[in-house]
């Protein structure tokens, strides 16, 4: 059973996160400021340093917060339709519309690297993998289904890389389903970070909703889920 002061401690560091997302928002990563976040609270800086103890602890605080969230929403997402081809579209557009309505979160995920930070993978790996583990689960479905079209053969070394990835995400998928994927992966936030950092131009393709969709199909059709009903 949670204790009181175990609440208690759970509380702050919501109301800590809840603030740097704050500072985030209005001024960018590296204008976190541990003094500010106390004087959000009306505490003095040595109250927050037993949370918190360094800009760099905020910053993996705010990662993992967002990742976490991210990949809550996707996983929200597939739950809610069948079929491989739909989840593979949830997935996406989920994606594409939490990069639009947290735009300053996502930029700290994949945006430019804050100087001097280096995130702690013990801390955030885990759930900064999520979203590609919950596309992986979908193709691995589909495969189970005999609904993943088959692919060619891969090069030897980069088997070896997709079967370290597959053993540490335990999936069962060939090779070049596993390579399909990594493509999905990073086209997928490749095209999400084009659009959100303006990388059309301010006029280039107005209908930004219509380009995703087709962007996504393709990528079924790319991943193996070609001919898959939605």
């Amino acid at each position: 059973m949670t204790t009181p002061r175990a609440r208690a401690r759970e509380q702050t560091l919501r109301d800590i996160t809840r603030i740097g997302r704050e500072q985030l928002v209005a001024a960018g990563p590296e204008s976190l400021s541990l003094r500010a976040v106390a004087r959000e609270l009306g505490v003095v800086s040595s109250a927050v340093y037993r949370y918190v103890r360094s800009r760099d602890e905020l910053l993996t605080l705010l990662v993992v917060d967002a990742y976490t969230e991210l990949g809550d929403s996707v996983d929200a997402a597939i739950a809610d339709v069948d079929g491989a081809r739909a989840q593979f579209f949830a997935l996406g557009h989920t994606v594409r519309a939490w990069a639009l309505r947290e735009p300053s979160r996502y930029a700290l995920l994949f945006g430019t690297p804050v100087p001097g930070y280096h995130a702690p993978g013990e801390q955030t790996t885990d759930p900064g993998t999520r979203v590609v583990v919950a596309l992986l689960r979908v193709l691995e479905r589909a495969h189970a289904a005999g609904a993943l079209a088959s692919g060619g053969d891969v090069d030897p070394a980069l088997a070896e890389d997709l079967r370290a990835i597959a053993d540490e995400f335990r999936v069962d998928l060939p090779e070049s389903a596993l390579a399909r994927g990594a493509l999905a992966w990073a086209s997928l936030f490749g095209v999400v970070s084009f659009e959100l950092f303006g990388q059309y131009g301010a006029g280039g393709f107005p209908h930004r909703e219509a380009l995703f969709d087709h962007h996504l199909a393709v990528l079924a059709d790319t991943v193996g889920l070609a001919g898959v009903p939605v």
